[in-house]
């Protein structure tokens, strides 16, 4: 149960970690540096907190899936804010 719990909170705090991130992106060419940056930039932090949790390297494509599951949010949330900026 413990370990549930753990996976459940890893998840969204991976997920939450990546929405700014995807949102900052959206603001740099694609495949610039910072672009790059931005979206391995989560990564360590990613990965310190699986091994804290204590969660072995089977639960990597779970955290990767989520962080880009948040890249893409906050990409989305981003180009919606231009969008209506500048709409009359």
């Amino acid at each position: 149960m413990q370990s549930i719990i753990s996976l459940v909170g890893l998840v969204l705090i991976v997920f939450i970690i990546s929405i700014p991130c995807g949102y900052a992106r959206q603001s740099f060419p694609k495949y610039s540096i910072m672009w790059w940056v931005l979206i391995h930039l989560p990564i360590p932090v990613i990965v310190m907190l699986r091994i804290k949790a204590g969660l072995n390297w089977h639960f990597i494509p779970l955290t990767l899936g989520c962080s880009v599951a948040g890249q893409i949010i906050g990409g989305v949330v981003s180009r919606r804010r231009k969008q209506n900026d500048e709409a009359p």
